[in-house]
């Protein structure tokens, strides 16, 4: 791809769905809970973000600080909110930059507990 169509398929931010599975994100986030989330987003510690990890699982985890990979190039610690459940950068590392697929906007089901997602307040 030339540098100029790879900045401009990167520069292009879409908005997607996620869903929650498991327990590693209680009590702020519930099995089943729907996630309109920001693809392309820089994240912010505190974040909630949608990530793949190096088994190539896609995990719903909080940005916690950035901080360099093994080979030095950025990357971020991302933990679970219930640190009983799940795995997380305590079990993988530093997850590489490029690996932080998406920044959680909204929890946009069920309804009834539907709001902003992470940040200060819970969801």
């Amino acid at each position: 791809m030339r540098d100029g169509a790879k900045r401009g398929v990167q520069g292009r931010r879409r908005w997607g769905f996620a869903v929650v599975r498991g327990r590693s994100m209680e009590p702020t986030l519930r099995g089943g809970d729907r996630l309109l989330v920001r693809h392309g987003a820089r994240p912010a510690p505190g974040d909630l973000v949608v990530a793949r990890f190096p088994d190539g699982a896609i995990v719903v985890k909080r940005a916690v600080e950035m901080r360099p990979t093994r080979s030095g190039s950025p990357g971020w610690w991302l933990l679970s909110d219930n640190p009983a459940e799940g795995v997380d950068s305590r079990h993988r590392g530093v997850i590489p930059a490029d690996d932080v697929l998406a920044v959680v906007r909204r929890r946009v089901w069920p309804f009834h507990r539907w709001g902003r997602a992470g940040g200060v307040a819970p969801v």
